[in-house]
């Protein structure tokens, strides 16, 4: 059952990465002249051609498509129009930097939202956990770019406590991290709070307390645990959408991933840079799906038995 599980994944991925990439292809052609960029204000029409002609844009859509997708399935994404550099290796140079965002924003994440979550998933009820879930409501209603704005505003340009640009220190990191924070950690937060409040009602929980355990051993030793296995669907996405969904946030704090990379090499109509950016956010994902499914499966031994029983 693993086995032909992986294998319709894989089938799955090749064809989303196929559409992928075709569609992207022809998006791109439609964006603008790549020559007329590479040659420059002021450049003559037959200086143009040229250019054209030595990076086969000249040729027809269809051959220059074959052509692509040739060189896609050797790993060659071909060379940056911008300065030379082959672009998948490029990309893989950008990427560290946006590995380290979403690890960092991750990190805080749960750092925050298990505690919180457990916190206001117990049965008391009061003032301070009804302000705590009105912020939680209104955060949610923040896309984390407009947080992002209000920090700069705030902390950078305001206050001047916090550089707004860069990936040079911890002092870079703050801003941008708590803008992905921001977005993300209600939902986590949410749903480990629901999954604190089934967990607390179920038998297990009462027959601990049977046997004389303390409320604090409960929920730390059996509580979230079982509130952080229904949380791992949810952080897996998020992960996902991190190595695909930080355009903005690299974008307004110049962060140098492979978010900012994209949006450079989109308004330079740099496509090959463009092509490969796509090709490892694509399977970045496919691999955090893939990880997350992983870990599932080990974390609740009923998915295992499960599969083995539907095979």
């Amino acid at each position: 059952m693993f086995i032909s599980k992986s294998l319709r994944g894989l089938r799955d991925f090749a064809f989303v990465l196929a559409a992928t990439m075709t569609v992207l292809f022809f998006l791109l052609r439609l964006t603008g002249d790549p020559a007329v960029v590479l040659a420059g204000e002021g450049a003559r029409p037959e200086q143009i051609e040229a250019i054209r002609v030595e990076y086969g844009f000249d040729r027809s859509l269809i051959v220059q498509y074959g052509s692509a997708m040739l060189r896609l399935l050797q790993g060659d994404f071909g060379k940056s129009l911008v300065d030379g550099t082959p672009a998948l290796e490029k990309v893989l140079a950008s990427l560290p930097a946006t590995l380290f965002l979403a690890a960092m924003a991750i990190t805080v994440n749960l750092l925050i939202s298990l505690p919180l979550g457990a916190w206001l998933g117990q049965k008391q009820e009061g003032a301070p956990r009804r302000i705590v879930r009105g912020a939680l409501t209104v955060l949610q209603g923040f896309p984390g770019f407009v947080v992002a704005l209000l920090l700069i505003n705030l902390f950078a340009a305001g206050l001047e406590w916090l550089p707004s640009i860069g990936y040079g220190g911890p002092a870079t990191w703050i801003l941008p991290v708590v803008s992905v924070v921001s977005f993300l950690a209600p939902k986590l937060i949410r749903v480990v709070e629901a999954n604190t409040h089934a967990a607390l009602a179920a038998d297990f929980v009462r027959t601990a307390r049977s046997t004389g355990a303390s409320d604090g051993w409960i929920l730390w030793r059996h509580v979230l645990p079982n509130a952080l296995l229904g949380a791992v669907a949810l952080i897996g996405a998020e992960l996902a959408f991190m190595l695909t969904g930080l355009v903005v946030i690299e974008t307004i704090f110049a962060w140098p991933g492979i978010g900012w990379l994209l949006v450079q090499s989109t308004l330079n109509l740099d496509f090959n840079v463009v092509q490969a950016v796509v090709f490892v956010m694509v399977v970045s994902v496919f691999v955090s799906n893939a990880v997350t499914e992983a870990v599932q499966a080990l974390l609740d031994p009923r998915i295992r038995v499960g599969g083995r029983a539907a095979s």
